[in-house]
């Protein structure tokens, strides 16, 4: 009898965390984002002290046209000028005000604080050790099982050179696909997003066809 959950069970739940962490920080889920973040936390938190400055879009708006002015300098009708989503531009009319609901604004597209993406972190971590000592079979241990050494290689030099480069090639394939699973295969998709469809459908059948390679061919 396994001690894992039922698929359904699983699926609920993977469901519940993505959906409440949507709602709550009102970005995608992903976690090879948080981690790139993390790592380099004191990039990003100077441009979260950059963005301090900016507690609106009109704000923000204002800060770009005196920035683009001032390097490309002030021609008549320069101020006048806006620059629009994508790098148009567009001209404003003062008589008319920017309609709120004309695209996404600027705050909702910059990144969810520094501090939550850790904490996402860190609860994952949490919850993986809370689950395997509650069950009983929490146990350290510095390879990989009797599954990969039978199937793989039992030379442990061997074997943490493989565990390197394939962690290495998973880093790469993930910000080359701008997400991993979690962020394709949970939010984006959730989200019905093209990207996401098509990169979701080829890591699945990449794994799939792996998987049969391994264990009915080798």
């Amino acid at each position: 009898m396994s001690s894992y959950w039922p698929w359904w069970a699983g699926a609920v739940g993977l469901a519940l965390v993505t959906i409440n962490y949507t709602l709550t920080t009102d970005r995608s889920f992903g976690v090879s984002s948080a981690w790139d973040r993390v790592l380099h936390w004191r990039r990003e938190r100077e441009l979260e002290r950059t963005e301090e400055g900016f507690e609106d879009d009109r704000a923000l708006a204002d800060a770009l046209t005196a920035a683009t002015a001032e390097h490309f300098g002030a021609g008549p009708g320069a101020a006048a000028m806006s620059q629009a989503p994508y790098g148009g531009t567009q001209a404003l009319d003062p008589a008319v005000e920017p309609a709120a609901d004309d695209g996404p604004s600027a705050t909702s597209l910059r990144p969810v604080p520094l501090v939550t993406q850790a904490a996402l972190l860190v609860s994952i971590f949490l919850g993986g050790l809370i689950a395997s000592v509650t069950s009983g079979r929490f146990h350290l241990r510095f390879d990989m099982g009797p599954g990969f050494r039978n199937l793989v290689t039992a030379n442990p030099i061997t074997m943490v050179a493989l565990l390197f480069v394939g962690g290495v090639l998973v880093g790469f394939g993930t910000r080359l696909a701008g997400g991993c699973s979690s962020g394709h295969g949970l939010s984006g998709c959730g989200r019905l997003r093209p990207v996401s469809i098509v990169a979701t459908a080829v890591f699945f059948g990449t794994a799939v066809g792996v998987s049969f390679l391994l264990w009915k061919v080798i």
